[in-house]
């Protein structure tokens, strides 16, 4: 294979997971015109339509599916063998590129990067902040961070953080003219703040469990935002009731800001999960920052009588 050839299915690569010439040219720090002659280009030699244009959208053609399929493997373990030559460095070299949302990028990604940056000179850090699922295969990411254990098939579930738990909470003011809800239930009564979900555009159904007991709750009020810091503000101006990840309100309530309502109803789960795919083999680098990363729970101090 000559190099130009490597080259331009790099190039078709790119674009047919993009499914955009002006997304795929952003990635690989080129034009949109040079991608697209080099991908006319690759199209020429082989004789082969290999993409679909429109004004809108880019999809592979048939022949450019078949190329896909057996295309993108090969150049993952082409990735892997050559990221792997740096464990003939010192110490680890490369980049690492993980998507997360904020709450998790910034409790927890950001403290252990920022202790380990400073003793890793060549090991590089990308952060995407995305609310939604993004696909880590198609978009290139070494790793993506979500809440819980269930993640998608053929992927490697790592724990990097504790159990947590989400949590009702309202301002005095408001519980004081509308009065405490006792149940999930009584949550129908009252004016709740909404949260957009960011993957299917629904609203979040509030999720309890007591007793072994799960009851799902669709809350209505006048407010809904798909940003967690504008729903603690809302809820802190007395605009309703709240479902929130416990810490993010824990300077709210320990001002008294806001309290915390139907507790008994929210249990822990299981916390921040960091995932990438079984069947890549993971860079030296990579590897140590998910070491760095892997939740230890904390034991008890042992008393000594």
């Amino acid at each position: 294979m000559r190099r130009e050839d490597l080259a331009d299915l790099t190039a078709f690569l790119a674009v047919a997971e993009a499914r955009s010439f002006t997304r795929a040219a952003a990635r690989l720090g080129t034009s949109q015109s040079a991608l697209s002659h080099t991908v006319r280009r690759l199209e020429d030699r082989l004789g082969l339509r290999l993409l679909t244009r429109t004004t809108r959208s880019v999809a592979p053609t048939e022949a450019g599916e078949r190329l896909l399929e057996t295309l993108g493997p090969a150049l993952d373990e082409i990735d892997a063998k050559l990221s792997a030559l740096t464990e003939l460095r010192e110490k680890p070299a490369g980049l690492v590129r993980i998507t997360t949302n904020l709450h998790a990028a910034e409790s927890i990604l950001w403290p252990a990067i920022d202790r380990l940056l400073p003793d890793y000179p060549d090991v590089q850090v990308e952060i995407s902040i995305d609310q939604a699922l993004t696909n880590i295969v198609a978009d290139r990411f070494d790793a993506g961070v979500r809440l819980g254990e269930q993640v998608e098939r053929d992927m490697i579930a790592v724990r990097i953080g504790p159990d947590v738990r989400m949590i009702v909470v309202a301002s005095p003011a408001y519980l004081e003219r509308n009065g405490v809800p006792e149940t999930p239930h009584q949550l129908t009564e009252h004016a709740c703040i909404n949260i957009r979900l960011p993957t299917f555009g629904g609203l979040y159904a509030w999720e309890f469990e007591k007793d072994g007991r799960e009851l799902n709750v669709r809350v209505a009020g006048r407010l809904t935002f798909n940003y967690l810091p504008m729903v603690l503000k809302a809820c802190a101006a007395g605009y309703g009731l709240a479902f929130v990840l416990e810490d993010t309100a824990r300077d709210y309530l320990a001002d008294g800001r806001l309290v915390q309502v139907l507790d008994p109803w929210c249990p822990r789960f299981a916390g921040y999960h960091l995932y990438y795919p079984s069947r890549r083999q993971p860079t030296p680098a990579f590897a140590l920052l998910v070491e760095r990363l892997r939740y230890r729970e904390r034991k008890p101090p042992t008393s000594h009588s």
